[in-house]
């Protein structure tokens, strides 16, 4: 180690690098800590090499050469994934990635759990990396919810089985709900909802059922529904509905905001007064489509 080295000894406690990293929307905890591993992370002007390092409000944070800017406030966006995307910032096969492909005005986002390359529905994206790890916990209890097209010979009891779990190639998965919709002839559409969503779950359990998968929409993680939401559009989860459902100090706007203010008191004449509050015109809480 140099004295161009920071290591989590220096300067007053604050708030951990990796951790900071995730909030301002850099990478995940995870990929944050990769990051500092590789040299790419720099404090004031000196190399990071703990995770553990802390950061004080003030301190000036380069990654790869980049300023960090500090976290926003936390937001939360809907978005309904296409086929032909691959849940990644940067894709090795020079595949069409969907942070490639997100509306225009958008902050940097990273993404809660993935979406594989030829599955589709409901992506949640954030600009805070720790809720996106949080959420993507099992420990939330989370639902989440799918539409499946498969072919091949469906038995319902087989399916109803799944509610017991499931060993696949030495993997154990948890409890899967799984339910007919529909049948025609030697396809058939399933309603199917699990609380760890493993790397290709559902493909890989209905292959063991003898079923192949050919369409995949997630409809809801969670709380949250993809509804009507249009293919490859992005939604902003309003700042009510993340206070009530993740518990987030988002700032109150609009009328909300409004609501609960106090009556503005009377102005001596000759005084100029403030103006209005815009009024807040995200969107409302989406609707359960029909899947």
């Amino acid at each position: 180690m140099t004295d161009e080295d920071v290591t989590e000894a220096d300067g007053p406690r604050g708030e951990r690098i990796a951790k900071f990293l995730a909030r301002a929307g850099v990478a995940s905890r995870r990929d944050a800590e990769k990051l500092i591993a590789e040299g790419l992370v720099r404090l004031g002007g000196k190399l990071v090499t703990s995770p553990a390092t802390f950061v004080a409000p003030g301190d000036a944070i380069i990654v790869n050469g980049k300023p960090v800017a500090m976290p926003e406030r936390t937001r939360l966006f809907r978005y309904h994934k296409p086929t032909g995307f691959v849940t990644t910032h940067r894709d090795p096969e020079g595949r069409p990635t969907v942070f490639a492909n997100l509306p225009q005005g958008l902050p940097r986002l990273v993404s809660v759990g993935r979406l594989d390359l030829t599955s589709e529905g409901l992506l949640l994206l954030t600009n805070d990396g720790a809720l996106a790890r949080r959420l993507e916990l099992p420990a939330n209890g989370w639902l989440r919810r799918y539409r499946v097209r498969v072919h091949g010979k469906i038995e319902e009891r087989t399916l109803a089985g799944l509610a017991r779990g499931v060993t696949v190639e030495g993997v154990a998965y948890g409890p899967i709900e799984a339910g007919l919709d529909a049948r025609m002839g030697t396809n058939a559409w399933l309603t199917v909802a699990l609380r760890e969503g493993k790397n290709r779950e559902i493909r890989k359990v209905m292959a063991n059922l003898g079923l192949v998968v050919t369409r995949l929409i997630r409809t809801a993680y969670g709380p949250f529904q993809l509804g009507s939401l249009p293919r490859g559009a992005a939604e902003e989860v309003n700042a009510k509905v993340l206070r009530e459902q993740l518990g987030l100090d988002a700032p109150k706007r609009g009328r909300e905001a409004a609501a609960e203010e106090p009556a503005a008191p009377e102005v001596p004449e000759g005084k100029p007064q403030r103006p209005p509050r815009a009024r807040h015109a995200g969107p409302q809480t989406p609707r359960r489509g029909k899947g």
